[in-house]
């Protein structure tokens, strides 16, 4: 009676744990998709000294499940840009990062900035939605 027991607690305690191992694992296979798409994500490189003064909207769809999808507002000022702001976005993503991402765009001038750490893929989707504005900014 002892083994049943001790059986019957084993498998009370192995078949919940399988179940989450597999439903985690299911998970990061249904991804897998999303994030190679998000990593892989190529940003141009934009001349920012063609720039035309101006406020300029760009979009990023956000990818294969549209998680990143966000709309950004970007001014131009004396063939700068000065100023951006997140008008939309599927990823709730804190302030505090995203303002210091596009601080690093404005401070240097660039999209070629470092990511926020933790927040890799949706900064890139902010990126290249900076890019769409940009690009036309340039025409």
């Amino acid at each position: 009676m002892k083994r049943k027991g001790k059986r019957i607690m084993l498998i009370v305690v192995i078949v919940p744990v399988i179940l989450v191992v597999a439903g985690l694992g299911g998970a990061f296979l249904f991804t897998a998709g999303e994030r190679s798409e998000a990593k892989n994500l190529p940003i141009k490189s934009v001349n920012f000294k063609q720039l035309h003064d101006g406020t300029y909207v760009g979009e990023y769809e956000g990818g294969k499940y549209k998680w990143r999808a966000n709309k950004v507002q970007v001014t131009v000022s004396s063939r700068k840009v000065t100023d951006i702001k997140l008008l939309e976005h599927a990823k709730n993503q804190s302030s505090a990062s995203t303002d210091e991402l596009f601080g690093r765009v404005i401070q240097k001038q660039s999209l070629q900035v470092d990511t926020i750490s933790g927040a890799t893929l949706t900064s890139k989707a902010y990126l290249k939605a900076i890019e769409d504005a940009l690009d036309e900014a340039q025409e």
